[in-house]
């Protein structure tokens, strides 16, 4: 954190690339496809302020999903006042390339977007919860300044959430169809 802090790009990279793989879920479930630009935003924002930033890894990362859930509120509020975008016609997209591997990225987007979808499912609280307790990894403790909420609400909604997560047919197994008593 302290090399990070007084300008090292190589421990800047470091926090980086271990913050931002799950920054990007938990955006994801928030914004949807607009993740990568307000996860750019909320880098933005934490290099401008890190050298001010006072605290170890785990309230770096605390810090750093307060950022990011800030940015998400300011984006969703921004969209919601912006008129609609014309579409780009798919013709026009088939003949711009890709830079890397489109199969595999397509492979990892349906498994992290399964993942997601199931999460979105939850009542809102225990999605949050359940995102910054799994997924970016914190703690009750910073989860819940994060959320602005008591650290035993935040644990009992991602717990809530979780548990019925681990019930829900798409993990268990269970192909139920109506009319079909269950055993």
């Amino acid at each position: 954190m302290a090399q990070a802090q007084r300008g090292d790009p190589e421990a800047f990279r470091v926090l980086y690339r271990d913050i931002q793989p799950r920054l990007l879920r938990y955006l994801h479930a928030l914004v949807g496809q607009d993740a990568e630009d307000v996860a750019a935003e909320t880098w933005l924002q934490i290099t401008r302020d890190l050298p001010g930033f006072a605290g170890d890894y785990d309230h770096f990362r605390g810090w750093t999903a307060t950022i990011a859930r800030h940015r998400a509120l300011d984006h969703l509020r921004a969209a919601a006042r912006r008129p609609p975008q014309l579409t780009i016609p798919a013709d026009d997209l088939a003949s711009w390339p890709a830079a890397d591997d489109t199969a595999q990225h397509a492979i990892d987007d349906l498994a992290t977007s399964a993942a997601l979808a199931l999460i979105n499912t939850l009542p809102p609280d225990q999605a949050e919860a359940v995102l910054l307790r799994a997924v970016l990894g914190l703690d009750a403790r910073t989860a819940a300044q994060v959320l602005g909420k008591r650290p035993g609400a935040v644990r009992t909604a991602a717990h809530r959430g979780l548990r019925t997560l681990a019930r829900h047919p798409a993990l268990t197994g269970e192909a139920r169809t109506r009319g079909t008593p269950s055993r």
